[in-house]
């Protein structure tokens, strides 16, 4: 009798982490539903593994919506059936001016993707995963080295990293007594999209402009499957994964 196939969600599927992960995670056999706000992009990035085309689906979908991660899930499971892993990966950013210049609608922004994003689908996943049979599953949640320190001009990223922090530690314990597993995931400057902007240097703590090392994103993704992986009663609480070189213990 063949396996089930395990089934994850992974947000922010269209490029950077999400996409790595997303690939990495059809590439081992998962089916996965790819979430993110631009539909070519989600395609683009099922069509880089070598899944077959039934292995992955597509759903746009703004994680700050209410509506729209309802949507996600209702499709995942009419889909696949069941979920065994949330990547809980989407991330926004604001830009780095100072705290004082800062609108409210780019802290707002910033705050929808990265902490109520998260939130919405951890709890949609609760939903699923306590009511789902055989029970329970594990949410993993993309932290950044900003949940320890910040970097300049990062105040709106920086707080919400924290705040993950303490949605990490509430679902783990909250998710305990349904076989639900919650760990996260801290990266810094894997090399993406994101980082590929900071190529001339990103400003440091001193006040000086450095280029910083950077890490093969691949790394990130193959740590998130291993945490991924593990029967539900093992869970790594948190990790870290960074380019060895750059500027973070000892930064904050």
């Amino acid at each position: 009798m063949d396996t089930p196939r395990k089934v994850a969600i992974v947000t922010g599927a269209g490029s950077g982490i999400g996409r790595a992960a997303a690939v990495t995670f059809l590439d081992a056999g998962y089916n996965v539903a790819l979430a993110g706000r631009r539909a070519e992009a989600l395609t683009d990035t099922a069509a880089l593994s070598g899944a077959n085309a039934g292995d992955a689906i597509c759903v746009p979908t703004d994680v700050g919506d209410a509506g729209a991660v309802a949507a996600l899930f209702a499709q995942t499971v009419e889909t696949f059936g069941r979920l065994d892993v949330l990547f809980n990966n989407a991330g926004s950013a604001a830009p780095p001016v100072p705290l004082e210049d800062l609108t409210v609608e780019q802290w707002q922004r910033v705050v929808d993707v990265n902490l109520t994003g998260s939130f919405l689908c951890t709890q949609e996943a609760f939903r699923l995963m306590k009511t789902q049979d055989p029970r329970g599953g594990r949410i993993i949640n993309n932290g950044s080295i900003s949940a320890h320190v910040p970097r300049p001009f990062s105040a709106p990223y920086t707080a919400t990293k924290h705040a993950i922090t303490g949605l990490t530690r509430s679902t783990s314990l909250d998710g305990r007594e349904y076989n639900i597993a919650c760990g996260q995931i801290d990266i810094g400057n894997a090399a993406t999209e994101m980082t590929q902007r900071m190529s001339a240097g990103i400003v440091q703590a001193d006040g000086s402009t450095r280029v910083e090392p950077t890490m093969n994103v691949q790394h990130v993704a193959d740590a998130v499957l291993h945490m991924a992986g593990l029967p539900l009663d093992a869970n790594v609480q948190f990790m870290t994964v960074m380019a060895t070189n750059m500027p973070f213990i000892g930064r904050g």
